[in-house]
Order: structure tokens, then sequence, then C-alpha cells
């Protein structure tokens, strides 16, 4: 089959919040931007999530006020059209044939399409039980929460009648919340992390929790029938229901950018990148939940708007930073996003960085040093939990030297 040629200035690969964010923005400033998607209609994950809280700061952890995902998802893509930018649904990228080239297929057929500039905004996906290393055979009712509200929400699935839910955190309370919707009793909710202060808590997620309990397999042929859990002090359980919804354990969607030798952080799982966004390739911007599973919608989509004005000043001038410091984090922190200094001293989104924890702590206390030496110190006054953000103040980043060793934080 042929395989059509052409150029365009701006592609955006992703139509979530944080791709159309940036097509909005960018199609406001005059430059031309063509946005291509893979699902059929634009608008990411909110599609198919139906509870309430989008376009406000929390959207998981609040059911009231705000707007449903789905009208959500439909203001992100009408934005981005109203200020002129090309939506093209059902568009696949299967991968790159040059610097900022792209190869494409769609109802049209094949093309090879060369941009002044690509952003990637392929957002995160929640890793399946086959990569989360649980054993059994393969039956139906296994879920993640996305295929979860996909199954309830677009396809009308009947889903089962008891569930079980891996995960205690807001995304676990609104899985919980879409089994209620599909008329299933939600037996419990498994976390292999200690109990949560009920202070933390914006709203309880209505069914048991049991903490410090990991899941050891599942049982059933044609059908799940049960769920086998180990607890803290070695007893085993197998836990009665016809579905299990695995949820949270995020991974940015980053395929496109690994086949494109687009460099990743080793603690993100995403491109390496810097508070203007820009990735290790040169002319190759990327957005959102690519880069930090996962931050909620309207995070995502103010960052889309932000990577616009370090979008249009590459387009100026062509020009792009080479050698640019690391940050890397230690133990328990996970990850840091941005995780390399610019040397343009772009601070990144609200002035700064986002971490995240594998354990708890009570009021941290952080240090940035940079061989050897004490570059920030800063004392939070909330708890430091796992899967939540953490936001570190990037005031300190212009006193990092941009020819010294790699910039470490260490959380006590």
């Amino acid at each position: 089959m042929t395989r059509r040629e052409r150029t365009a200035d701006v592609l955006v690969v992703g139509a979530g919040p944080a791709g159309l964010g940036a097509a909005a923005e960018l199609a406001a400033s005059g430059v031309p931007v063509e946005v291509l998607e893979r699902e059929q209609s634009a608008g990411g994950i909110p599609r198919h999530c139906h509870h309430g809280g989008f376009g406000v700061r929390r959207t998981i952890t609040i059911n009231g006020g705000g707007l449903s995902g789905p009208e959500y998802a439909l203001r992100c893509a009408a934005a981005a059209e109203r200020a002129g930018a090309t939506l093209r649904t059902g568009i696949t990228v299967t991968g790159w044939a040059g610097a900022r080239t792209l190869d494409v297929t769609g109802p049209d057929g094949l093309e090879r399409i060369t941009a002044r500039a690509v952003l990637l905004a392929t957002g995160a996906r929640e890793r399946p039980r086959s990569a989360r290393l649980v054993p059994g055979s393969r039956p139906a009712g296994v879920y993640t929460t996305g295929e979860l509200q996909q199954a309830v929400h677009l396809h009308h699935q009947h889903i089962g009648t008891r569930a079980v839910v891996v995960g205690d955190e807001p995304v676990g309370h609104a899985a919980a919340d879409t089994l209620r919707v599909a008329g299933a009793e939600v037996a419990a909710l498994v976390t292999a992390r200690p109990p949560q202060p009920l202070a933390v808590l914006r709203r309880g997620p209505g069914a048991p929790v049991l903490s410090r309990t990991t899941v050891t397999g599942l049982t059933g042929r044609g059908r799940l029938t049960g769920v086998t859990v180990r607890h803290e002090d070695g007893r085993t359980t197998t836990l009665r229901c016809d579905t299990v919804v695995f949820t949270g354990d995020w991974i940015p969607d980053h395929e496109l950018a690994r086949r494109g030798a687009v460099a990743l952080d080793p603690g993100t799982r995403g491109p390496a990148h810097d508070a203007s966004y820009r990735t290790g390739e040169p002319g190759v911007f990327a957005v959102g939940n690519l880069l930090h599973a996962v931050e909620s919608a309207v995070t995502a989509a103010a960052e889309g708007r932000a990577a616009a004005a370090p979008v249009l000043r590459y387009l100026a001038t062509g020009t792009w930073p080479t050698g640019r410091t690391a940050l890397a984090v230690e133990a328990p922190l996970m990850w840091i996003a941005p995780n390399l200094i610019g040397p343009d001293g772009d601070p990144p989104l609200n002035n700064r960085l986002v971490l995240r924890t594998g354990l708890r702590r009570t009021a941290p206390l952080f240090e940035v040093r940079q061989d050897g030496r004490l570059l920030h110190r800063q004392r939070l006054l909330l708890p430091a939990r796992p899967g939540v953000p953490l936001h570190l103040s990037a005031d300190w980043l212009d006193r990092a030297d941009p020819h010294g060793g790699t910039v470490r934080i260490r959380m006590r």
C-alpha cells in the first residue's frame, strides 16, 4: 500500500486533557496543530469516568461539584477545535521514520508525517494482572479500573455480582463506586499498605479494607470464583467473588517514546524531561501523565497549556539544550518530575516539583544536594503518603551547577 508523505507544523500524539490543552493553546497562538488519537473519540480517560469533580483540583476524590468525566472530555475537545486545532481520531501512530517523522495509519490509509515539533501526550495505563505477576488461570471477570469503566459506562456490559478491588486509594474507591453502579456488591478492598488514618481520607470506600494483605492467586476456569490473599501474619484466605479489579499501579504509556529512542527516566518510566517539557530528542516534547503516572486530568491539562510556550520558542529559534543536569531521588522516594534541569531557568508548573514516596512519613524533611553541597532544605507540614503527590519548591533550581553532578533529593 502506498504511504502518503507530507509535513506539518506541530503534531500532538494523544487527545487526552494534556494533548488537548497543548493543542488549544498552540492553535490560539496561530500555529497549525494536528492532534492524532487512536480512539474513536477525543478526551482520554475522562470519557469513561462518570463520577463528578472534573475541572477542579482533586477530581477522583470528589463526587459532587465540577463536571462528569464525559462532560470534561467534551469541553477539552471543543476548546481545542474552537481554537483551530485539527483533531483526527481513529488514527494510530505505528512508529518513527526519522527525527520528528511519524508513521501513522487510519481509515484513509498510511501516512508519513514530518513535523517541525512533536508533542507526546500518550498518557498512562494501569498495569494488568499479568504484569503484577499474580498467578492463576485466565478466567472472565478480571479487570483494571479503565477496563471496568469502559465496560460499564461505554459498552453497558454485565460485570458480575460480587467483586474484590485490589487497591485502597482514590482510584480504587472510584472502581468500587463503578461496581456499585453496575449492581455488584463490593466484598473487600485489598492492599499491601498499612491502614490509612481516617483523617487523611476524604471519604471511605464503603467496603471492608484488608490492609497489609497481598493477592497471591486467582481461582476459577471459565469464570472467576475467588481471589486468594495472604495476610501479614501468614494466614491465607480465598475471598469468594466473580469479579476482581486491579487498580492503581500506573505506568506511563511510553511505547511510542521508546520506539523513537527517547530516553526514559528510571524512576517515572516516562521520558526524561526538563521544566520546559523537552525530552532528550530535539524537537520532541512530552506532557501529562506520560511523564508522571498519575496526576489529575486538570493537572495534565494545565501542563499541556504550559508546554505551548516552550514549543513556540523552539519553533522560533530551533535551539535545543544538551548536557542537562539530572535529578534523582533516594529511597523511600520513588521518582521526581521534572527530572532534568534546563539551562534557561524556566520554572516547572506552579514553581514546584512533583514526587512520590513508597513509605509514609510524618512531616517529612527534604534535603537537596549536589556534589555534597546543600542546595535546599524544606519540611512539609502534611504527611507523605504512598500514591499521593508530594510537592517540593523549585526556588533552588538556579543554585544547581549546570556542569556539576546529579542533584539528589532525600526525604527523612
